[in-house]
């Protein structure tokens, strides 16, 4: 009997012991996660990001195609709209964001992704896990979830995300990027993490990414109204609209909006009829910003989108850089009256 109750003892120390030996440190799973990096050639991945940023709620699904080592693809788009979807590409040539529907392209003079956190990208996870040495760990079931500090150049209003690790895999799953106060504005969940993959030697080429489908109708080719609703950002950062002007143009119409107070910026909203497809890139000096419903091109003191075939130019000497963005996030659908 004495043999018996001694075996037990040894079977539950010997389970505990196991499981002690089983369960990762903070220290294992980043060097798992630094390894898988390393010895991957490439990956696409499906997620769908929310963000919660601006003045409305906007989900659009992202299409992500990495090639070691410097190569990317990330398609993003609102469901069901192709012809709002970008492309963010890098390739030898450099950065450029396309839009296949208004046929234009951009070149920027930018250092993306490596200049910023993006909840997207698993090269930018792993190197935000690894560069943050205040870092917190758990692991739960099916999970290794990791918070950090992010790195966003024009908002500091995101200083944390939590990345959650498939256990298994070490893939992402998903990422929540946060508030001062824990809330998460920005949330990306992964669908789909494919490793094994190949590409075609023009997959990240910028001719290949430009073309739309044959019968898909870009904004450019529509036979659609010259004119357009102009609108009202919803925040302004305390100033009021001063000015109205509206400018005919030979071929469409420009509108410049002034807005004066503490803050004080100008907005131009300009739709052209005939748009010519640019035969090379635009070059555009400044960083690259989401704005959730589209990509636009940010410097000092000047934000530039375009948004269903819509050109907007917002500039301020007083708004911060925050600020601008989000007087720009909010210019979705308030109309002149």
């Amino acid at each position: 009997m004495k043999n018996r109750y001694l075996g037990v003892i040894f079977i539950v120390f010997g389970l505990m012991f196991m499981a002690a030996c089983g369960e990762k440190s903070q220290e294992d799973v980043v060097e798992e996660l630094t390894e898988v990096l390393e010895e991957m050639d490439g990956y696409k991945a499906e997620a769908e990001m929310t963000m919660k940023t601006g003045q409305e709620e906007q989900k659009f699904s992202i299409d992500v195609w990495h090639q070691k080592d410097n190569f990317y693809r990330v398609k993003l788009g609102h469901a069901g709209d192709e012809r709002g979807s970008q492309i963010i590409l890098k390739n030898e040539d450099g950065v450029f964001v396309l839009t296949p529907a208004l046929e234009k392209s951009f070149r920027f003079q930018s250092e993306w992704p490596d200049n910023s956190s993006q909840p997207y990208l698993f090269q930018s996870l792993v190197k935000d896990v690894i560069q943050d040495e205040e870092a917190t760990f758990e692991a739960t079931e099916t999970h290794y979830v990791f918070k950090t500090r992010t790195n966003y150049q024009n908002n500091s209003n995101l200083p944390y995300q939590q990345i959650f690790f498939d256990k298994k895999t070490y893939y992402p799953a998903a990422v929540q990027v946060l508030n001062p106060d824990g809330q998460a504005l920005v949330e990306v969940n992964f669908s789909a993490f494919d490793t094994g993959v190949s590409f075609e030697a023009d997959d990240f080429a910028m001719e290949k990414n430009m073309e739309t489908i044959a019968e898909e109708p870009t904004f450019n080719s529509m036979n659609e109204n010259d004119s357009f609703s102009v609108v009202h950002p919803l925040y302004t950062a305390g100033a009021e609209a001063v000015d109205s002007k509206e400018v005919e143009l030979e071929d469409g119409k420009r509108i410049i909006l002034t807005y004066d107070g503490e803050k004080s910026f100008t907005l131009v909203q300009e739709k052209r009829s005939d748009v010519p497809a640019l035969s090379a890139p635009e070059t555009v000096q400044g960083e690259i910003v989401n704005l959730g419903f589209t990509i636009g091109a940010m410097s000092d003191q000047t934000i530039y989108w375009n948004h269903n075939g819509i050109d907007y130019t917002l500039a301020s000497d007083t708004l911060t850089q925050e600020e601008l963005i989000e007087v720009a996030q909010s210019v979705r659908g308030q109309e002149i009256k």
